[in-house]
């Protein structure tokens, strides 16, 4: 064995260096710098950014963090915020144009539902949202959205991260690697959905190549409990200043176990995401627990599991958390092929009173005008009835089909122009033909609220850039105020 050899197989290059005293300073400087540097950093640069430390982002941002309510199977536009008055008229008749719809589809089905105008705006809201139409003029109703296909896996990966077949980063991700976080002690992007996964899984919060320390941090919201809301969130066992030793420890035998491996990410996560767990104890078991909110504000949220997981969001709004996701319709999606009368009315109720809380709660703290609420689903609904199917409807026709040609969102606050409605689709709700958006010009004009060009904002990935809209999107400048 040559002398060479002989040395680089007790060091790596890295630890020659460093125990050459050629590391030292700058590992002192990072010390004392980390967070100013990191704060400095932007996501353009061409380097590396592993930190949640904030940091600027290319403009003067409208909102510095977002609520994002996800709607999940799909919610019907003509029966919540699309009021079409020609499918009354057209009720169990065939429609005078033909619907390229997923499944066997027969007649215009009118909605049974009420719609009354709200606000000094006057846009009609349906019976369903009677509450969150007393926000209305905070809000502006996006009725021209258009996805690629009707079916959930894709449009779940579309909306949430602009790529409906390829593992991409998620929003959030997007985000908390642009921005990072307000708060070190808690995550920066908490995606809230109760009794397990949805469709895709954890791909709906993926950080996928982006450093590990972006990805979303997944809490099942059935439990009330922090200790079960939390798992580990309390140490019985050990003070805080023992942890904090062995947590020394572990760092320094992690550091010695990647020093020879060359900047693996998920080492890296790992190493970061036993700092924030600790970190955790205090703040995540003061900021998930709503018992210690004022009697008042709990009774404006109303009870339920829905009330809980939008309370929730606030607290981590406010306490400096990016990117909060907060999944309704779980146990029963949105996803109403049959009964949508009944369903989407006990969805509706699950969810209207608390969202319409969380608005004017946001709003009388002063974080609704940097605060981004946003609420929809992956598609819409069709128009006409779906057709008895074995295995989908269980031979009812009473619901829709999937509809990805024209469906309705709402975005709030945050720089948005409240009581506001733009776009429209055709007559009878189906596809959307005025000031059409496509989900990339959503996540464009979101971005844009955040303070980025959204061309800009991008990663180096298998010798390509990549964004959160790959190689589409156009800011729509009419939703901003």
């Amino acid at each position: 064995m040559t002398p060479q050899e002989r040395l680089e197989s007790l060091y790596s290059r890295r630890d020659f260096l460093n125990r050459c005293g050629m590391g030292f300073g700058a590992l002192g400087l990072g010390a004392l710098l980390g967070p100013q540097l990191g704060a400095e950093s932007s996501a353009e640069s061409g380097g590396t950014i592993s930190t949640l430390y904030p940091r600027s982002p290319h403009f003067p941002a409208k909102a510095k963090r977002v609520i994002h309510i996800f709607a999940n199977g799909g919610p019907s536009q003509v029966d919540t915020f699309d009021p079409k008055p020609m499918l009354r008229k057209w009720h169990g008749k065939l429609l005078p144009k033909t619907l390229k719809t997923e499944r066997v589809t027969g007649a215009a089905m009118g909605s049974p539902f009420e719609f009354k105008r709200y606000g000094q705006s006057g846009i009609e809201v349906s019976e369903l949202f009677s509450h969150v139409g007393e926000c209305i003029d905070d809000i502006a109703v996006i009725r021209s959205l258009h996805t690629n296909v009707p079916n959930h896996e894709p449009s779940l990966l579309m909306m949430n991260c602009g790529e409906s077949r390829l593992p991409r980063p998620s929003m959030g991700s997007w985000l908390t690697y642009g921005l990072g976080t307000e708060n070190q002690n808690l995550p920066g992007f908490i995606a809230m959905c109760p009794n397990g996964f949805p469709v895709s899984d954890t791909l709906n919060w993926q950080n996928a190549f982006l450093p590990g320390v972006f990805q979303g941090t997944y809490i099942d919201t059935k439990d009330e409990e922090i200790e079960k809301l939390i798992e580990n969130v309390k140490n019985d066992h050990s003070s805080p200043e023992d942890q904090r030793e062995q947590l020394d420890l572990l760092g320094r035998l992690n550091r010695m176990h990647a020093s020879s491996r060359q900047d693996d990410g998920r080492l890296d996560a790992r190493v970061k995401s036993f700092e924030l767990a600790y970190r955790m104890q205090i703040e995540a078991t003061d900021a998930f627990d709503i018992n210690r909110e004022p009697e008042h504000v709990r009774e404006m949220y109303g009870e339920g599991l829905q009330a809980r997981q939008l309370l929730i969001a606030r607290r981590l709004a406010e306490r400096g958390v990016r990117f909060v996701q907060v999944w309704t319709g779980f146990r029963q999606p949105w996803d109403n092929h049959d009964d949508i009368e009944t369903r989407h009315r006990n969805l509706a109720e699950e969810c209207d009173k608390p969202i319409a809380a969380l608005l004017k709660d946001l709003k009388i703290r002063g974080l609704l005008d940097d605060t981004l609420v946003i609420w929809g689903g992956e598609f819409g609904r069709t128009p006409v009835v779906e057709l008895a199917v074995p295995g989908a409807n269980k031979g009812k026709m009473n619901g829709r089909d999937h509809n990805n040609h024209g469906f309705t969102m709402w975005m709030a606050g945050g720089g948005v122009k409240g009581g506001y409605v733009h776009g429209a689709t055709d007559e009878f709700g189906f596809k959307a033909v005025e000031k059409r958006m496509h989900v990339h010009d959503l996540h464009a004009t979101i971005l844009h609220l955040m303070g980025f060009d959204h061309e800009k904002l991008t990663y180096r990935y298998a010798g390509r850039d990549f964004r959160l809209t790959d190689v589409h999107g156009e800011v729509v400048h009419d939703l901003i105020a």
